[in-house]
């Protein structure tokens, strides 16, 4: 399950990964439900759209309040023995694609890197977002930190403002934390910073094998708990 703004670009990128989950794990009913989280009771929407028994694998990189809240509202209202899949980050492997999609721009030693978050209202979903930055900085080498697109601080147009004053001379290169194009990636493309990554997953080519194996991943975690409680 995945929810932003239902562009076709958006939609695409996220099933190019349903698709690859599914070519990786055949023997598994794979399936995909979109939320526009702005407009619709996310509860309600995972009660009309999940089976009894299945495993709801949130596809969000931090567990805000519709990953915590909402969608655990959902999974009571379903009730059965259908369960919740933790978020997708952090995770080595999406520190791993953010890496790619960086070098993909051919950063240089000189460029300093911002890593740019959607936001919560959530702390423990904004802490996520900084250790994320603090593990992407550790696979460069070099000293990353996190802006925020909304409903959190420092809000990326202001960190990168810091960043000109802390580093002037120095390009500032973003990497978007985000899995798919959409309302989100679009602002940070305006935001000021020199050049911006691709977010992880694109319309265009299959996604990366990381996020497919991360996706899995999660998925089974839940199934080993349910086999331990057994």
């Amino acid at each position: 399950m995945t929810h932003g703004t239902p562009s076709t670009a958006n939609r695409e990128a996220v099933i190019r990964l349903a698709d690859g989950v599914a070519s990786a794990r055949p023997d598994l009913g794979v399936s995909i439900t979109f939320v526009d989280a702005s407009n619709v009771d996310v509860s309600s929407a995972l009660e009309a759209a999940a089976e009894p028994d299945a495993v709801i694998v949130p596809l969000v990189l931090s567990a805000g309040f519709h990953v915590r809240t909402g969608l655990s509202l959902g999974l009571d209202r379903i009730g059965g023995s259908a369960r919740l899949a933790a978020e997708l980050g952090p995770d080595e492997r999406l520190v791993e694609v953010l890496a790619q999609r960086l070098d993909e721009l051919g950063l240089a030693d000189g460029d300093t890197v911002l890593l740019a978050a959607a936001g919560s209202n959530d702390p423990r979903a904004v802490r996520e977002c900084f250790e994320t930055a603090r593990r992407l900085g550790q696979r460069l080498g070099r000293s990353v930190t996190a802006g925020f697109i909304a409903a959190a601080i420092p809000r990326l147009p202001d960190a990168i403002e810091m960043i000109r004053e802390v580093h002037p001379g120095s390009r500032v290169v973003v990497g978007p934390y985000l899995l798919a194009p959409g309302t989100f990636y679009d602002q940070a493309t305006t935001s000021g910073a020199d050049v911006i990554a691709d977010p992880l997953l694109l319309p265009d080519e299959p996604a990366p094998r990381a996020l497919v194996d991360l996706v899995i991943d999660r998925y089974a975690a839940v199934g080993h708990e349910r086999r331990e409680r057994a």
